[in-house]
């Protein structure tokens, strides 16, 4: 894993068929800043090898416009229906070979570590974890956009876990964190 030790930006993406979502940040003196976030709506693309080719693409003109040191990406997790972790899976690694093939890093993160990073439960729902980034990475929320505040989320995560401020302060959680930064707090 990379260490962000100097200025970064940060491209994070929550891989779908139907919704991709993307958020990127940039990291200056170890404070955060929003640089862009949204979605690429799938579904009106009915094949699903052309929704492989624009999550392929977008990923790509992504890339070219924002310049990423480091991209963080959402790692599947395991459901019942196999046709939609395989589905889920391609759309993944069609991100992840976009980012590879212009010689971007990439980092994989389980949904349950995003949220414990973010939020510090494991099981935070969507809209928890969009309203605590409110107070790391300011935004104007729109609760249309679900699933670029969890790309953001994975941009974060990959910022915290990869040498933080708060990790070299020696602190233990979000409760002394949020003590110890009271500026942090909306």
């Amino acid at each position: 894993m990379a260490k962000i030790t100097e200025d970064k930006v940060i491209l994070g993406i929550d891989p779908g068929t139907s919704v991709m979502g993307y958020g990127i940040i940039k990291v200056r003196n170890k404070k955060l800043s929003l640089v862009a976030m949204g979605v690429i709506h799938l579904a009106k693309l009915g094949d699903h090898q052309i929704r492989l080719k624009r999550i392929f693409d977008r990923t790509i003109h992504l890339i070219e416009e924002f310049k990423p040191d480091e991209t963080a990406i959402e790692a599947q997790f395991f459901g019942k229906n196999v046709q939609s972790m395989l589905k889920l899976g391609r759309a993944q690694g069609v991100a992840i070979a976009a980012s590879l093939s212009k010689n971007i890093p990439v980092e994989e993160y389980l949904p349950k570590k995003v949220k414990k990073s973010v939020t510090g439960r494991g099981q935070a729902t969507k809209e928890q974890v969009a309203a605590m980034l409110k107070t790391i990475v300011p935004y104007e929320l729109d609760p249309n956009y679900l699933d670029a505040t969890d790309a953001l989320a994975v941009a974060v995560c990959h910022y915290f876990q990869s040498g933080t401020p708060a990790k070299s302060k020696g602190i233990s959680g979000w409760d002394a964190f949020l003590k110890q930064n009271p500026d942090r707090q909306a």
